[in-house]
């Protein structure tokens, strides 16, 4: 909404309409009182309405909002000078090109302000040379009506114009020395109230919009012959001017680039703080930034840069993935920072962020590297094999007592406190065949297996499950596997025994003679089970 009155102001001002440009400037200051482009728009109108009263409390305003901004000295010299007041327009005019030193309308609105104070000087020393015209060349009364009408404004733009206005302004009588110069006597019209043809041709410009006094041009003979470029509106040369400062912040980046490349880390942090200077609407340059610090182990500094980014992005409502790339850089930052399980909560959660804002594999892959970072850890913290025994002691209790689901919970802790421990697995998978959990049983017989290979329980866990699922030929070669480290176990044994009755129980029924022949053949590859089968009871049993 400010931007729209303020575009309104602009137009009006363009237009001559400098009441209106003063309505619209002052509707868009309501809704933005601390933009000091406005306050300066303003003080341009107001000048040009000879309100320099008026002009000069705005102008006052843009510097105390933006005191590096040299057009708000320009504006407050302007001011000064249209009250008369010429000592406070060359003091603004400094002020403006200490931060500007190069500025021509500075340095233009500076020389005016001298004349004007040399003239003052002048006059109190002795009387002016009567001139008919005199009136009509007064300071900057002279150059806010030739400004005003449509006819002289674009005059204004062109060097040899008003090299002679000044001229004559200095000294009336100069005005013969012009009079063939039909701009001039357009000039003397507009000053005097006369009407005089307007002339023709491409020279009718449109001045810069809310421009001062015109300064002192000071251009040789061979530049006034020049075609004059295009006037910009009051905002074009600050929009030129961001524009140049974004493509050095552009080039800035590119230099950070580069050092980043070489790993010459110090030399990019700086080109990148450089184009951040330069331009605080491109949060990449934060991100890159914090790449840096990431990589420098300055983890710190890149969370910060991060937050700048993701804070700044929502501003400016930058792209979903610039904020998941802050995002993701900061989750390895804090993830680079953990040292327990908990220092990984943060980082996860901020991974999560990222995936929601764009879900990309790296960050996929960074989210699932912490999560199970934490869990190691978790389980590193709460390891104790003191504790472990403990709990496997109280399991054991319970099992006696057959309250197998208290045994499960405490072997399970034990596990928890030492996931090493292939007693504790043996220990569960026995309470689970008791409630008749055979699937959970059997992972837990073969993790303790493969914790350790030469434990028979594990084996003859193993094996009565099977048993008990009724996959006869699997429990025997478990069991068989079993015999291979501890041949004496009865338990074993036992195990092959009930395996061999049930394989030849199948035998007189549902089994091929082959398929028996085989079973037998895999027995028999034992000293033990041909031990058990050449036994009379096994042989009467059969």
């Amino acid at each position: 909404m400010a931007d729209e009155a303020k575009a309104k102001g602009n137009a009006a001002f363009s237009a001559g309409d400098f009441s209106t440009a003063v309505r619209h400037f002052t509707e868009a200051i309501d809704l933005s009182p601390t933009n000091h482009v406005l306050y300066s728009n303003r003080s341009a109108a107001y000048a040009s309405l000879h309100k320099y009263a008026e002009a000069l409390v705005d102008a006052k305003k843009t510097v105390e909002l933006k005191r590096d901004w040299s057009k708000g000295y320009s504006r407050l010299g302007a001011a000064h000078l249209g009250l008369n007041q010429h000592q406070d327009a060359i003091a603004a005019y400094r002020k403006g090109l200490e931060i500007d030193p190069n500025n021509e309308a500075l340095k233009s609105g500076l020389a005016d302000a001298q004349a004007a104070a040399a003239a003052a000087t002048s006059r109190s020393r002795a009387a002016p040379p009567p001139s008919p015209f005199g009136d009509a060349f007064q300071g900057a009364e002279m150059w806010a009506k030739l400004t005003a009408d449509p006819t002289t404004r674009g005059y204004l733009q062109q060097p040899d114009f008003v090299k002679m206005m000044q001229e004559i302004q200095k000294n009336p009588n100069n005005l013969n020395l012009y009079l063939k110069d039909q701009r001039v006597m357009q000039a003397l019209g507009v000053l005097l109230n006369i009407k005089f043809r307007a002339p023709t041709g491409d020279d009718m410009e449109v001045p810069e919009e809310g421009s001062p006094p015109p300064p002192m041009q000071r251009a040789s003979e061979s530049e006034a012959k020049k075609p004059e470029p295009e006037p910009e509106s009051m905002e074009l040369t600050e929009e030129k001017d961001a524009k140049e400062r974004k493509e050095m912040a552009k080039k800035e980046k590119e230099a950070g680039n580069a050092a980043y490349k070489k790993k010459d880390f110090e030399t990019a942090i700086e080109h990148y703080t450089k184009a951040l200077e330069l331009d605080d609407e491109d949060i990449s340059y934060l991100t890159n930034r914090a790449a840096v610090y990431l990589e420098m182990g300055k983890y710190e500094e890149c969370i910060k840069d991060c937050d700048k980014a993701v804070e700044r992005g929502r501003e400016l409502r930058s792209d979903f993935k610039m904020i998941a790339r802050a995002l993701t850089r900061k989750g390895t930052a804090l993830a680079k920072l953990a040292k327990c399980s908990k220092d990984y909560e943060p980082a996860i959660e901020t991974f999560q962020k990222a995936l929601t804002e764009h879900r990309n594999p790296d960050t996929l892959k960074k989210l699932n590297d912490a999560e199970k970072a934490k869990k190691e850890l978790e389980q590193q913290e709460y390891f104790d094999p003191r504790i472990a025994d403990e709990e496997r002691e109280k399991g054991n209790e319970c099992f006696k007592q057959q309250k197998y689901p208290e045994a499960v919970k405490h072997y399970t802790e034990s596990l928890r406190r030492n996931p090493k421990d292939p007693k504790a697995y043996s220990n569960r998978a026995a309470c689970y065949t008791k409630l008749g959990a055979l699937p959970e049983g059997l992972k837990d017989a073969e993790k303790c297996i493969e914790l350790d290979p030469t434990f028979a329980k594990g084996y003859n866990r193993k094996g009565a499950i099977q048993f008990f699922m009724k996959e006869y030929d699997k429990a025997l070669e478990t069991y068989q596997e079993g015999l291979k480290h501890d041949a004496q176990n009865q338990e074993l044994l036992d195990g092959v025994r009930r395996c061999v009755e049930q394989i030849n129980k199948a035998s007189r029924g549902d089994i091929s003679p082959e398929e028996l022949k085989e079973r037998q053949a895999k027995g028999m590859q034992y000293p033990e089970i041909h031990n058990i089968l050449s036994d009379p009871v096994m042989i009467q049993v059969c």
